[in-house]
């Protein structure tokens, strides 16, 4: 591939297998139980069609991908500092992207472009899209020469980038390294949530396209269901419970291992080098000066164990991004100690953060919440329960629940805070996990106050800091000292000539 990006280029040829596969994982993940059904119910003359109609996707994948390979173009245009990618097979797109709103560069490989020997680039900016633009194959030495005229827009000549890039990856050694015991640690610890999620879908999909298979095979359901009903003992239940938190766990490592094995943080010319993954490797180099928020967070046996869990929040586009693409603009950095949390705060903020004064909130947080997640539920249930004399035995489920919501939203009122510096604000927040998310004034993009009208007697208001980022939250905090706080951000704001990104 030519090294001379401010000429129009295609990828590498070998893309054509790469964008083939994937278009064929894609007709796959739609059509697999079709197939299957197909495969077990048609009779032996019809096997001919069955192989014809999956030779065709594979051949419409191919001439996709090939097509899309003679129309998909890019370059650079040094004088106007753009990247600019033309795409498209019938609706031809043009996407220009300014060199100084490239937010990360992500140089991949995964297994198939491991075998092939490609590398796949991807560049993100805080666009309404997420991810602007995914090359699927580029050659090694392209791919990170290309990745330094993107992230350094200056005048440098390529002979002395390509001097710098080799020196770079022979002579830099990472500041940070995750070792896999700690990420068997932080596999143990955190996370749960979003792996019981992914095992509540992967059983959800399970079972309904279980149905699917039911009724394609006249299968007598009930029959099914009947046995089922009759193996569900107490015991059994126990069994279940306890297969359930292992699963849980062996997922949550699996995930862990997966995402983060081999996770090392270098300094790379003003920039942070953050490489993971154990099948699909993964490089992002992001500036720090584009990082919006800066949190981390801490449960009691990450405590124990003296490790945290960071993430670096960037820019995104309001409320039209979809969640995963949320989380691409955040960087996840788990398994920490204090040590190594500092110096990343020193490498992004300038310096560790410190909490001068800090404000709290008035007893009244505490109200709402009780009433609609708690009062109001628990109350339903027991007029229900009053006059349904099957759900009597378990109103004590519904005292227990009142009494742990009652303990989590008490301990969500002492955990909210806000402490503000001269040049930070820190907001700590949480009920298992204990959050702490710092963001610096110039930042701030706009700032929100209100008041219920039963509050102004009491003076007791609400604060919301937005930024590119997202939006921080501090509720029911003395109104008069949140005006205050206010006048004091948009002074610095408005006095201080500093750029939010």
């Amino acid at each position: 591939m030519d090294n001379n990006f401010s000429k129009p280029q295609r990828e590498s040829a070998l893309g054509i297998v790469i964008m083939g596969a994937h278009m064929m994982l894609k007709i796959g993940k739609a059509t697999f139980f079709l197939f299957v059904i197909a495969f077990v119910k048609m009779s032996g003359t019809s096997f001919a069609y069955l192989m014809l109609g999956i030779a065709a996707i594979i051949v419409f994948s191919f001439i996709f991908a090939y097509l899309w390979y003679l129309k998909f173009t890019f370059f650079l245009d040094q004088e106007k500092q753009e990247f600019v990618v033309n795409k498209g097979i019938f609706n031809r797109d043009q996407v220009i992207i300014q060199l100084d709103k490239i937010q990360q560069v992500n140089i991949n490989q995964n297994i198939l472009q491991k075998i092939i020997g490609v590398y796949g680039l991807k560049i993100d900016t805080a666009g309404a899209h997420g991810e602007e633009v995914s090359i699927k194959a580029i050659d090694e030495t392209s791919a990170y020469i290309l990745k330094e005229h993107l992230l350094n827009s200056d005048t440098t000549t390529e002979t002395q980038r390509q001097v710098d890039l080799k020196n770079n990856k022979t002579a830099e050694a990472p500041f940070l390294k995750i070792s896999s015991w700690t990420l068997f640690k932080v596999g143990l610890t955190s996370n749960y949530g979003q792996s019981l999620a992914l095992i509540v879908v992967f059983f959800y999909t399970v079972i309904y396209e279980g149905r699917q298979l039911l009724d394609a095979f006249k299968i007598n359901q009930d029959q099914i269901q009947s046995t089922v009903t009759g193996m569900l003992t107490i015991v059994t239940i126990f069994i279940l419970v306890a297969c359930l938190l292992i699963v849980l766990l062996i997922v949550n490592l699996v995930r862990t291992f997966y995402k983060y094995f081999e996770l090392e943080i270098s300094e790379h010319s003003n920039t942070l080098l953050l490489s993971s993954g154990l099948i699909a490797k993964k490089n992002t180099l992001v500036s720090p000066n584009k990082v919006q928020i800066t949190k981390y967070s801490q449960n009691y046996f990450q405590k124990k164990l003296n490790m945290l869990n960071m993430s670096l929040k960037q820019a995104h586009f309001g409320q039209s991004k979809k969640g995963h693409e949320m989380q691409g603009n955040t960087l996840e950095i788990p398994g920490c100690n204090a040590g190594e949390r500092d110096e990343l705060l020193k490498m992004i903020l300038g310096k560790v953060p410190f909490k001068e004064k800090t404000f709290i909130p008035d007893w009244r947080f505490l109200n709402l919440p009780i009433f609609f997640k708690l009062i109001v539920p628990v109350s339903i249930f027991l007029i229900i329960t009053f006059n349904v004399p099957e759900l009597k035995p378990y109103i004590g489920f519904s005292i227990a629940y009142l009494i742990i919501g009652v303990l989590m939203i008490y301990i969500s009122y002492r955990r909210h805070r806000i402490s503000v510096s001269q040049d930070f604000i820190i907001k700590t927040s949480g009920i298992w996990d204990i959050a702490n998310e710092i963001v610096m004034p110039n930042k701030i993009q706009a700032i929100t106050t209100f008041q219920y009208p039963w509050h102004k007697g009491v003076d007791v208001g609400h604060l919301t800091l937005h930024t590119a980022a997202g939006q921080i939250h501090f509720k029911y905090g003395n109104y008069t000292e949140i005006k205050q706080l206010v006048n004091y951000w948009l002074y610095q704001v408005e006095s201080r000539n500093e750029n939010w990104m």
